[in-house]
C-alpha cells in the first residue's frame, strides 16, 4: 500500500494501518519529511517551499503542525542528527512501514536518509513526538 504518511498528517492510523497490520500488508509511505517540513526548522523558507502549492496544501503551517516540527527539532538537536533522520526514523519504528518514498532533489538528502536506518528513538522520543498531533482532514485523495 501506497499512503501519504508521517508526523504531520497521520489520519492513515484511523483505519488503514490496522487492517494493513491485520493483513500483513506493508506501505510505502510517500512524503516522510512532509514536503520538507520535518527536515528543516519552523520559518525556514527555500525557493520549492515559497514557489509549491502541493505541500502548502498537505501541510500547512498552523499551530499544530509548527509544534510537531519544534518536537522533531528538539529530538534532532538531543541526537546530534539532522531533522529529517528523526522523522524517517518514526516512520520507520512503525511495523507496517516498509520504505519511505524520500523526494531527495540534492544528494546529501540522500545520504542522510539512507544513514535514519540506523537511528533508534526511545519509546519516551516516539510519545513526545506523537503526543502533539492533532486530527486533520482527510487529503490526498482528491
Amino acid at each position: 500500500m501506497q499512503n501519504l504518511y508521517n508526523l504531520i498528517y497521520r489520519e492513515e492510523e484511523r483505519e488503514m494501518i490496522p487492517l494493513l497490520a491485520d493483513q500483513k500488508v506493508g506501505q510505502m509511505v510517500w512524503s516522510p519529511q512532509a514536503k520538507g517540513r520535518l527536515a528543516r526548522k519552523p520559518g525556514t523558507v527555500t525557493t520549492r517551499y515559497e514557489n509549491e502549492a502541493v505541500g502548502k496544501r498537505f501541510f500547512p503551517e498552523d499551530e499544530s503542525n509548527l509544534e510537531i516540527i519544534r518536537r522533531v527539532e528538539k529530538v534532532a538537536e538531543d541526537k546530534g542528527i539532522p531533522m529529517g533522520q528523526v522523522a524517517l526514523a518514526w516512520l520507520l519504528s512503525k511495523p507496517t512501514v516498509t520504505s519511505p518514498i524520500v523526494g531527495a532533489t540534492k544528494i546529501r538528502h540522500l545520504e542522510e536518509a539512507c544513514v535514519a536506518v540506523d537511528v533508534v528513538l526511545t519509546p519516551e522520543e516516539i510519545t513526545y513526538l506523537e503526543e502533539a498531533y492533532l486530527p486533520h482532514a482527510i487529503t490526498g485523495h482528491n
